[in-house]
C-alpha cells in the first residue's frame, strides 16, 4: 500500500486570467488529498507561452493581484510570488525545489493536469521534479481514469512502481509517489475568456466576481470600454 500523506500543495500556471475551473480543481486536490495549504504559484515569464497576434499576456503584477482576489475567502489557499519576484522565464523544477526547502523534511504535492503531465520530458530536469515532490495528476472527464503506468514520462518509466489499482506509483529511492485524481470536468479555459473579453461577451460565471471586476478596470485584454452583460 502506498501511503499519500502531505501538507501542502503547488498549484503552478499563467493564470492568465485565474478562473473558476483553476479554484474548483485545486480545492479538488485540497479534498481528495486533506491539504492544509495550496499555494498558487503564477509564472513570471512562462517560457512555452508567448504573446500572439490578436491575443496577450497580462502582466505578471495583474495576474497575481487577481490570483490574490480570486483566492481571498478560501483559508486554504494561499499566492506566492516567488516566480515574480525571481523573474526571467519560470521553470517548476527552480519553483518546488525552493518550496520543498522550505519545508523539508516534507515534500510538497505538485498538482498538474494530465495533458501537461504526459509532455513533461520537455521540461527542464524532469527527473529532479519527481525527486522533489509528490504529484497529483487531475483528469477529468471525458479522459477516463485509466491506468497511471500508460500515461508515466520516460524520465521515470522503469524506475517508479505502480499500485495495483493502476491510480498510484511510488518513487522508491525519492519516497515520493504519484496519484491520478479525477474531478469534475468545466469547460472552461483562459484562452475562451480572454476571446470573450475582447469579442465584448460576458465572462460572468466564469471566473470570480472580483477578478472580473479588477479585469474590466485593467483593460488587459482588450481596447474596449467595457464587458456588456
Amino acid at each position: 500500500m502506498i501511503v499519500t500523506q502531505a501538507r501542502i500543495g503547488i498549484f503552478g500556471g499563467t493564470f492568465n486570467p485565474v478562473h473558476i475551473a483553476h479554484l474548483r480543481a485545486a480545492e479538488e486536490v485540497v479534498c481528495a488529498l486533506d491539504l492544509e495549504r495550496m499555494i498558487f504559484v503564477p509564472s513570471a515569464g512562462p517560457p512555452h507561452k508567448i504573446d500572439i497576434p490578436g491575443d496577450r499576456i497580462a502582466s505578471a503584477e495583474l495576474r497575481l493581484e487577481w490570483v490574490r482576489l480570486a483566492i481571498r475567502d478560501n483559508p486554504r489557499f494561499e499566492v506566492d510570488p516567488l516566480e515574480i519576484e525571481r523573474g526571467g522565464a519560470s521553470y517548476s523544477v527552480d519553483t518546488i525545489r525552493t518550496i520543498a526547502d522550505r519545508i523539508a523534511p516534507e515534500k510538497p504535492v505538485f498538482a498538474i493536469g494530465q495533458d501537461a503531465f504526459v509532455e513533461i520530458d520537455s521540461w527542464r530536469e524532469p527527473k529532479t521534479l519527481f525527486e522533489l515532490a509528490h504529484f497529483a495528476v487531475i483528469t477529468r472527464p471525458p479522459v477516463a481514469l485509466a491506468s497511471l503506468a500508460d500515461w508515466l514520462p520516460d524520465c521515470i518509466r522503469g524506475v517508479v512502481e505502480p499500485d495495483p489499482n493502476g491510480c498510484l506509483a511510488r518513487y522508491r529511492r525519492a519516497g515520493t509517489w504519484i496519484r491520478l485524481i479525477e474531478i469534475p470536468a468545466l469547460d472552461i479555459s483562459s484562452s475562451e475568456i480572454r476571446a470573450r473579453l475582447r469579442d465584448r461577451k460576458s465572462v460572468r460565471y466564469l471566473l470570480p466576481a472580483a477578478v472580473e471586476e479588477a479585469i474590466e478596470k485593467s483593460g488587459a485584454y482588450r481596447d474596449i470600454e467595457g464587458v456588456r452583460h
